[in-house]
């Protein structure tokens, strides 16, 4: 009897037929009234309901249904309203249209998604951020809690999402499994920015109100969904080609290592679903809805697990479903829920303890429970009897064969991948051997081959190198028993056996600055005890503190990335960067005057991202190339350009688009600028009389933009001192900006009379002082965020002031509003000298700043004079050069125009 009710309790909730013996079991749906297509089957097929239209033979996947409509609701397809009370809904990923627009569908469902990758590819996901008006590419539902993005391909999440986001982000390097003679467009479907137009028939193609349109994350081409396949599939990179590195020319060899730790990009410190967790305890989504409340009095919420692992985490997704609903309908539910659209009669729910009843024997609970549950009269009830148990696992049923798709790994083979029956005595060796002749192979020989597993989590893409005995029927059981998410994500390629050298190069930063190379290695050893003969320090940053080490080893480079995340020398946290090797494309040619060992800079700046800069942005050719290398023929924009080359604050600084940043830098003009040194000789009184004590050793700083002494150095202290007390609150430009305007009127009524407390040589000619209390060099013909402190008037006595003249101007300010009325373009500084040589005589302890930086210089003298040769700039264009324009599909509508001068 007992056994009765077991099989019983089985085939409750089974998608298969009642099993002999059973006392009842609900009745088995007709094949007409729905069918899917089994594991074996192609991604594109549809699910035929009752009453539902199927859905059309480019709608891939989706499970359509017709739908009484009860609030507005916009198509997915065309982002038009949809008028009437009807609707079609896939009920898995929440894809709605008009019941015309069907059969133009060519979105993939989520359910089907990872068997459409081409190249596995793992996200870059940034912290948790609040993202308006935008809308989650797994369930398409919008993101109203704090979400996730991707930093690289711009997919936007829901953090429950993220375990069944497809591995399908902007491939940037190439890891020898795939190559390409051509690159296709990388399309993200919706979040476009208000007002894109579609390349191909001019029209809004973005949308508010539902993920819609589709934008290449290369060229940045925009179009509709539909509109899109008449554009050519090969993506030439559009306005940026001429800086774009192709993936081909990135290669970054190793094993468990990807672009996301090629990117500086901050993680969020709270735990995060990622691979593997599929909600919070007690809080986890409804299913692809997402919307968890309370059941009416006609439903009940079930907690639904996939698999062993997320039964040890107690990550669960929860199910609301009639209580009368028949058992198929439970299970049909409970699949959809983790985007699973294989055959239903493949699968069953076998019902969980309650944590009380588990108690100290949790384990051998569970065991049991597994093997099919202990309850005794379980078959006879349904979903809304009182006894149910709210805990249930998905089970594959076992199978004694299986259709598995082999993908090839290597180059060239004309097909995306081969189909092979595997029985219970298939081996990875049989497979392999099996393979080789449908991939043209037959004449080589299966030790030269092996059988990949690879997992395509959204985070992390992994791959396991078979044992060639291992039995691939009971490998697939076993990825089903841990996770049927797992097993939609999971792949099986056909790979040679390479030998590689294993070699990590390793960016290190956080350290002192100014130290030996024999100091930074004791260093580095003491900290994280560097394994001798698999590390090397190739490069050293002295003057940044950071350092570059060529691992030898792909488990100590692991081990050392990891180390290096926890490591603080000197109450300072170090910072760890993978660097991948940049290849010189044969077809490109270097900028004039750029060194092949530059290039890979300029190169690689289409892949940083905003507070993300590349130390050196790669290894070219073997060589790494030199923070925060600047080039005319092109380079990395510093976090703040000067105004006179009509720069900005980077993206990070101001939110400007980096796209409209790197058109700016593309299209720029080479100049040349001046550079100078400041010796800073600090003297004080004492001892006897006219006796001069040494207080510190002379130092000298570099100059680019201006050098002030008295009261604008001494309002940029102020601001300085402020920000470094309380910097969570300088977080915002006008923020900053309210600052300098109080901390000036606190200076409204301060004189001190600057001119009778320094004393000026030029070219060694002592200049009389006017009544200023600020003088100010300057080697830019902007100052203070754009103002023109010379001033335009042309005047016998000096020259016209330019940027490599070899030459600085001198100007005084009187006070606070003096400064204040050169901000409002209402006056100019007072002109004092012009000179290439200068010696100013400190007589008290003075606020000075060069570049930005300000502090209190004692009594002395500073000499200032020019750096030896100029150095290059890149100065924003004044107008759009006049030049031939990329093709059609190479452009992004909406490209602004390169801006004037911001003064």
């Amino acid at each position: 009897m007992a056994a009765a009710a077991e099989s019983g309790a089985r085939a409750w909730l089974s998608g298969g037929s009642p099993r002999p013996g059973s006392p009842t079991s609900s009745p088995e749906l007709g094949a007409g009234s729905r069918s899917r297509l089994g594991p074996g089957s192609g991604p594109g097929s549809g699910i035929e309901r009752p009453g539902a239209r199927p859905p059309g033979p480019s709608a891939p996947g989706h499970s359509f249904r017709k739908v009484t409509l009860t609030k507005p609701t916009f198509c997915h397809l065309c982002s038009d309203f949809i008028w009437g009370l009807a609707g079609i809904l896939c009920d898995v990923c929440n894809f709605m249209s008009h019941e015309k627009c069907v059969k133009h569908v060519k979105t993939p469902c989520t359910s089907v998604a990872p068997s459409l990758v081409h190249v596995p590819v793992a996200h870059c996901f940034g912290p948790r951020g609040h993202y308006k008006r935008k809308f989650c590419a797994v369930c398409r539902k919008g993101l109203e809690a704090p979400a996730l993005r991707c930093e690289v391909c711009e997919l936007h999440v829901h953090p429950d999402c993220v375990p069944f986001a497809c591995s399908d982000c902007r491939q940037c390097h190439l890891d020898g499994h795939r190559d390409h003679d051509t690159h296709h467009h990388h399309w993200r479907e919706g979040n476009l920015s208000s007002g894109a137009r579609c390349e191909v028939c001019r029209k809004t193609c973005s949308s508010s109100d539902v993920l819609a349109g589709v934008r290449c994350e290369w060229c940045g081409v925009q179009a509709h969904s539909v509109c899109s396949a008449a554009l050519t599939p090969e993506c030439t990179f559009g306005r940026l080609r001429t800086m774009v590195l192709p993936p081909a020319c990135v290669r970054l060899l190793s094993r468990n290592f990807s672009k996301m730790h090629c990117f500086r990009i901050s993680e969020s410190a709270a735990p995060e679903p990622g691979d593997g967790d599929d909600g919070v305890d007690g809080s986890a989504p409804a299913g692809p809805g997402k919307e968890v409340a309370a059941p009416e009095s006609s439903k009940q919420t079930l907690k639904i697990f996939d698999g062993n692992d997320t039964v040890q985490r107690n990550h669960f997704r929860v199910i609301s479903v009639p209580r009368l609903a028949r058992s198929q309908e439970v299970l049909e539910a409970a699949l959809r829920a983790y985007y699973i659209m294989e055959d239903p009669q493949a699968f069953q729910l076998q019902a969980l303890p309650p944590p009380t009843q588990a108690g100290d024997a949790d384990t051998e609970a569970l065991g049991k429970v597994w093997s099919g549950g202990t309850a005794e009269d379980e078959g006879s009830r349904g979903p809304g009897s009182r006894d149910v148990p709210e805990a249930w696992v998905i089970r594959a049923l076992p199978r004694t064969q299986e259709v598995l798709k082999i993908y090839p790994a290597w180059l060239k083979v004309g097909v995306a991948y081969v189909s092979l029956r595997v029985t219970p005595q298939s081996t990875a060796q049989t497979v392999v051997l099996e393979v080789l002749p449908l991939l043209g192979r037959q004449d080589e020989g299966p030790e030269g081959f092996q059988l990949l597993e690879v997992l395509m989590g959204s985070r992390q893409v992994q791959r396991m190198v078979l044992a060639d005995e291992e039995l691939l029927l009971g490998r697939l059981q076993a990825i089903r028993q841990t996770s049927l998410r797992q097993m939609s994500q999971t792949r099986f390629y056909v790979a040679e056996r390479r030998a590689v050298a294993p070699r990590v190069s390793l960016f290190v930063g956080g350290l002192p600055p100014g130290l030996s190379p024999q100091e930074y290695s004791s260093l580095l050893d003491e900290a994280m005890s560097l394994k001798a003969g698999l590390v090397s320090m190739s490069h050293i940053y002295s003057s940044q503190g950071a350092v570059v080490l060529d691992v030898a080893c792909f488990a100590e480079a692991e081990r050392l990335y990891m180390l290096v995340r926890d490591t603080a020398v000197h109450s300072r946290p170090l910072t760890a960067l993978v660097l991948p090797d940049v290849l010189f494309p044969e077809a490109a040619e270097p900028a004039p005057g750029l060194r092949a060992d530059q290039r890979g800079a300029s190169a690689w700046v289409p892949h940083v991202l905003p507070g993300t800069l590349l130390p050196g942005a790669g290894v070219w050719r073997g060589r790494h190339c030199g923070l925060g290398a600047r080039h005319p023929g092109g380079g990395a924009a510093p976090s703040g350009l000067p105004r006179a080359c009509r720069g900005h604050p980077a993206p990070g600084h101001s939110g400007e688009d980096p796209f409209s940043v790197l058109l700016s830098v593309d299209e720029a003009d080479a100049v040349l600028m001046d550079r100078w040194t400041i010796l800073l000789d600090a003297q004080e009184a004492g001892g006897g009389e006219g006796s001069v004590v040494d207080a510190e050793p002379p130092k000298i700083v570099h100059m680019s933009n201006y050098c002030g002494i008295g009261i604008d150095a001494e309002l940029s202290l102020d601001f300085h001192q402020a920000r470094e007390e309380e910097p969570g609150k300088f977080t915002s430009r006008l923020h900053n900006k309210g600052v300098y305007v109080r901390v000036g009127l606190q200076k409204l009524s301060q004189a001190r009379g600057l001119h009778r407390e320094i004393r000026l040589q030029v070219e060694q000619q002592e200049v009389e002082l006017p009544n200023i209390e600020g003088l100010i060099f300057i080697n830019i013909p902007s100052w203070g965020s754009g103002a023109d402190l010379w001033g335009s008037d042309n005047d016998s006595k000096f020259e016209k002031p330019r940027m490599d003249d070899g030459l600085l101007e001198v100007v005084g300010v009187t006070g606070v509003v003096h400064m204040g009325q050169v901000q409002g373009g209402l006056r100019s500084g007072i002109r004092i000298a012009q000179g290439s040589y200068f010696r100013v005589t400190l007589l008290k302890a003075t606020p000075v700043q060069v570049d930005g930086e300000p502090w209190v210089q004692a009594p002395g003298h500073m000499i200032i004079a020019a750096a030896g040769p100029k150095v290059h700039m890149l100065r924003k264009a004044k107008q759009k050069p006049r030049k031939a324009g990329p093709p059609r599909d190479a452009r992004m509508d909406g490209e602004p125009a390169p801006e004037g001068d911001s003064k």
